[in-house]
């Protein structure tokens, strides 16, 4: 409905947007360097953030942009439970045939890897999404994987992503080994109060239009309510677009921002 009433081409802000055309935050700047540079070292890192940061998103921009005879990217986008199944999931994602034995499928993971690099010289990368639902004992054996002679060859990038409380779970003991082979650790934050603005009109241009279609009032409103969270913010975006065009308004102001916090909740 707020399409025709503001003559918007699209909806404000979809999933669908090209990585090469995703809004670049000063965080997500930061967390982008952070990756490409865990990705030349082949080695394994740990993006956090808040739910609706950008974590995925974040990843998603640098990995599209990398050459695809060079590079070859397994996405794996939860895994909840075991060894075997998290197996399962690595080996469907590299185009492996099932395996019967955890052994097996740990033989044939590496052995894919370790063609990648020598034979077919790309880089392997593994993202595992949503990393803090892992278990302890899937956490130790993604550590192996990493593994190649005899600790002295980096083969296979891996790249965990999880909220922030997977930080908290590597610190403990059982996970030392792990937590000290993280090259790259780093949180994601939001947008920053000074960068709302930037981003709604970057979103707006690419909707067509040039109108500031969010006076400051309702800026000011959808910050306080998102803290800059990149999902909130899109949600409660689109919701007070929506209140607005029910009022008839030609700009969304502070309350229809409430309305929308109201209706899609904190």
């Amino acid at each position: 409905m707020y399409r025709k009433h503001f003559g918007l081409t699209h909806h404000l802000i979809g999933n669908d947007i090209p990585h090469d055309e995703l809004f670049v935050a000063n965080s997500t700047r930061e967390a982008e360097i952070r990756i490409e540079h865990l990705i030349k070292l082949r080695g394994m890192g740990l993006l956090t953030g808040e739910a609706g940061s950008g974590k995925t998103t974040a990843g998603r921009k640098v990995v599209g942009a990398l050459h695809e005879g060079l590079y070859r990217v397994f996405y794996v986008p939860l895994s909840t439970g075991n060894v075997m199944d998290t197996y399962k999931s690595i080996g469907w994602e590299m185009g492996l045939p099932v395996s019967r034995s955890r052994a097996a499928a740990y033989r044939a993971i590496r052995t894919e890897v370790t063609r990648l690099c020598h034979e077919a010289k790309k880089t392997p990368i593994l993202i595992i999404d949503d990393a803090h639902h892992l278990r302890n004992d899937v956490l130790e054996d993604l550590r192996l994987l990493t593994c190649y002679g005899m600790d002295s060859d980096n083969r296979l990038c891996l790249l965990l992503i999880g909220l922030t409380e997977i930080r908290r779970r590597l610190r403990m003991a059982v996970h030392e080994s792990l937590e000290q082979r993280l090259i790259v650790k780093h949180h994601l934050g939001g947008l920053q109060r000074d960068e709302l603005g930037a981003y709604l009109t970057y979103h707006l241009r690419r909707c067509g239009t040039e109108l500031p279609l969010f006076c400051p009032e309702a800026e000011e409103a959808l910050f306080a309510a998102s803290n800059g969270l990149l999902r909130k913010v899109n949600r409660y975006a689109h919701y007070a677009l929506l209140a607005a065009a029910i009022d008839k308004k030609k700009s969304v102001e502070a309350p229809h921002v409430e309305q929308a916090v109201k209706e899609v909740g904190p």
